[in-house]
């Protein structure tokens, strides 16, 4: 058993992680902003309450404890990572970061993408701001000894949120409703872009699986499915899913960029670019690596917890309006 840090336990990847440590008997303390939130194995957790944000209440909590791991899921820019150096120096034995791999070369340089290949992605402000994380943490382990691990999970998804390559700011349900109703849905380019999809509890294996290794400090490992798709795939599988057929209008990206700006980085810096992985690292790493759940069982668990629980199901008439548009301007040309 070793003491665990989390830093955020409520999204996709790190609810994932916290059931696989406590599965794997580790000691978990989470720091989060709100008291209320619900965490599986409770009473084994210890809850701390605070925004991170807050520096100096955060060093008055950790004052004096020490960690064997922490894993901060909410850093997202080199301003985090620095006020993480300064909280978590002497608070713990390994950092784990959580990066990106949308971070990697755009384009691609070649396939399968192993850690090897260099951070550039001049499409997206977010895969940008990653890299600038991941900067100044190296550069920590080089001048000071700050025990960092870095994590690059690709298109990582769970039971709350059914993974496409185009949504609205509600998330992919409005998508949904659009196959249930027989009206098209709008995939970036012809739809054959290559895709891997990972299902968060097969992520969480491989994080587990890295803390307290002292190889793996100053090193850096993406942990993604090793299945390949396109994106007509996932949409039949989706579709297949809900028990209909999804009817595609394929448009490309720049039309979709042009249309609305803000795609320009979700679909040229990584939905509309071909990207797979080589996960040899991970495995030689922790070779309890294997992810077992496929696509076509994942949309069926995302849609039977979604048919479940409708209180997580947020129409978007924004994005519903949008792509009809979309659609009558194909329509007219």
């Amino acid at each position: 058993m070793s003491s665990l840090l989390m830093i955020g336990a409520s999204g996709t990847i790190s609810s994932a992680v916290l059931r696989q440590a406590l599965a794997a008997g580790h000691q978990v303390t989470v720091l989060q902003r709100h008291p209320a939130a619900q965490l599986p194995g409770s009473p084994p957790v210890e809850t701390l309450t605070a925004d991170i944000r807050d520096e100096a209440n955060v060093r008055q909590l950790l004052q004096g404890r020490r960690f064997d791991a922490a894993v901060d899921f909410v850093v997202f820019n080199e301003v985090d990572a620095g006020r993480d150096i300064r909280l978590l120096q002497d608070c713990c034995r390994q950092y784990i970061f959580i990066s990106s791999a949308s971070a990697y070369h755009k384009p691609v340089r070649r396939l399968p993408i192993d850690e090897s290949v260099p951070l550039n992605n001049p499409y997206w402000a977010y895969s940008r701001a990653k890299q600038a994380a991941e900067t100044c943490l190296l550069s920590a382990w080089r001048e000071q000894a700050f025990p960092v691990t870095i994590v690059r999970p690709s298109h990582t998804y769970g039971p709350r949120s059914m993974p496409m390559a185009l949504h609205g700011a509600k998330g992919s349900y409005q998508n949904l409703i659009r196959m249930q109703q027989g009206r098209p849905v709008i995939v970036p380019g012809d739809g054959e872009t290559l895709w891997t999809l990972t299902w968060a509890d097969d992520f969480a294996v491989g994080l587990v699986g890295l803390l307290g290794q002292t190889a793996a400090l100053g090193e850096a490992f993406h942990i993604t499915s090793d299945e390949v798709l396109t994106w007509n795939e996932i949409y039949a599988a989706i579709g297949r899913a809900l028990g209909v057929r999804p009817e595609p209008v394929h448009v490309a990206s720049d039309t979709l960029i042009r249309l609305r700006p803000g795609l320009e980085g979700p679909l040229l810096g990584d939905k509309a670019v071909c990207t797979f992985f080589d996960n040899r690292k991970i495995r030689r790493f922790v070779p309890a690596f294997r992810p077992a759940v496929r696509f076509e069982q994942g949309a069926v668990r995302v849609w039977d917890w979604l048919s479940r629980h409708p209180e997580a199901c947020q129409a978007d008439p924004e994005f519903d309006r949008w792509c009809d548009d979309v659609v009558r301007r194909l329509a007219r040309l």
